[in-house]
Protein backbone atom coordinates (compact mmCIF):
# COMPACT_ATOMS: atom_id res chain seq x y z
CA UNK A 1 0.00 0.00 0.00
CA UNK A 2 1.33 3.37 -1.44
CA UNK A 3 2.69 5.66 1.66
CA UNK A 4 2.81 9.42 1.82
CA UNK A 5 6.29 10.74 2.44
CA UNK A 6 6.80 14.28 3.12
CA UNK A 7 10.22 16.42 3.01
CA UNK A 8 10.56 19.53 5.66
CA UNK A 9 12.52 22.22 5.66
CA UNK A 10 13.58 21.90 2.32
CA UNK A 11 16.01 24.37 0.84
CA UNK A 12 14.66 27.14 -1.63
CA UNK A 13 17.47 26.08 -4.02
CA UNK A 14 17.31 22.56 -3.74
CA UNK A 15 13.61 23.10 -4.94
CA UNK A 16 14.62 25.50 -7.53
CA UNK A 17 17.12 22.67 -8.55
CA UNK A 18 14.60 20.03 -8.54
CA UNK A 19 11.57 21.85 -9.85
CA UNK A 20 13.96 22.51 -12.94
CA UNK A 21 15.04 18.75 -13.21
CA UNK A 22 11.62 17.76 -12.86
CA UNK A 23 10.61 20.17 -16.04
CA UNK A 24 13.69 18.68 -18.03
CA UNK A 25 11.99 15.13 -17.72
CA UNK A 26 8.82 16.16 -18.52
CA UNK A 27 7.43 15.24 -14.60
CA UNK A 28 6.27 16.56 -11.88
CA UNK A 29 8.01 17.84 -8.82
CA UNK A 30 6.54 14.20 -7.03
CA UNK A 31 7.37 12.18 -9.98
CA UNK A 32 10.62 13.87 -10.17
CA UNK A 33 11.13 12.91 -6.34
CA UNK A 34 9.59 9.60 -6.70
CA UNK A 35 12.10 8.46 -9.63
CA UNK A 36 15.30 9.63 -7.54
CA UNK A 37 14.61 7.68 -4.83
CA UNK A 38 13.64 4.03 -6.78
CA UNK A 39 17.13 5.23 -8.68
CA UNK A 40 18.71 5.56 -5.05
CA UNK A 41 17.48 2.13 -3.66
CA UNK A 42 17.81 0.15 -6.45
CA UNK A 43 14.66 -0.18 -7.07
CA UNK A 44 14.29 -4.42 -8.15
CA UNK A 45 14.36 -5.57 -11.52
CA UNK A 46 16.52 -2.00 -12.46
CA UNK A 47 20.18 -3.03 -13.68
CA UNK A 48 22.64 -0.99 -12.74
CA UNK A 49 25.08 0.47 -15.92
CA UNK A 50 27.47 -2.23 -14.47
CA UNK A 51 25.40 -4.96 -14.75
CA UNK A 52 23.71 -3.93 -17.65
CA UNK A 53 27.16 -3.90 -19.08
CA UNK A 54 27.95 -7.08 -17.81
CA UNK A 55 24.64 -8.20 -19.78
CA UNK A 56 25.61 -7.10 -22.51
CA UNK A 57 28.75 -8.73 -23.04
CA UNK A 58 26.80 -11.69 -22.56
CA UNK A 59 25.46 -11.10 -25.94
CA UNK A 60 28.74 -11.07 -27.40
CA UNK A 61 27.42 -8.25 -29.56
CA UNK A 62 30.06 -6.09 -31.52
CA UNK A 63 30.94 -2.68 -29.42
CA UNK A 64 31.77 0.85 -31.04
CA UNK A 65 35.74 -0.25 -30.63
CA UNK A 66 34.85 -3.18 -33.37
CA UNK A 67 33.10 -0.46 -35.55
CA UNK A 68 36.31 0.65 -38.11
CA UNK A 69 37.15 -2.89 -38.54
CA UNK A 70 33.42 -3.24 -39.96
CA UNK A 71 33.37 -0.29 -42.33
CA UNK A 72 36.66 -1.43 -43.59
CA UNK A 73 35.30 -4.58 -43.97
CA UNK A 74 32.48 -3.72 -45.77
CA UNK A 75 34.43 -1.04 -48.00
CA UNK A 76 36.85 -3.80 -49.25
CA UNK A 77 34.16 -6.18 -50.00
CA UNK A 78 32.19 -3.97 -51.87
CA UNK A 79 35.24 -2.00 -53.85
CA UNK A 80 37.41 -5.09 -53.93
CA UNK A 81 40.02 -3.16 -51.76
Amino acid sequence: MPVNLSIKNAPDDLVALLRARAKRNRRSMQQEMLAIIEEAVGTPGRLTPTQLLTEVRKLNLRTPSESAEIVRKMRDERYGG
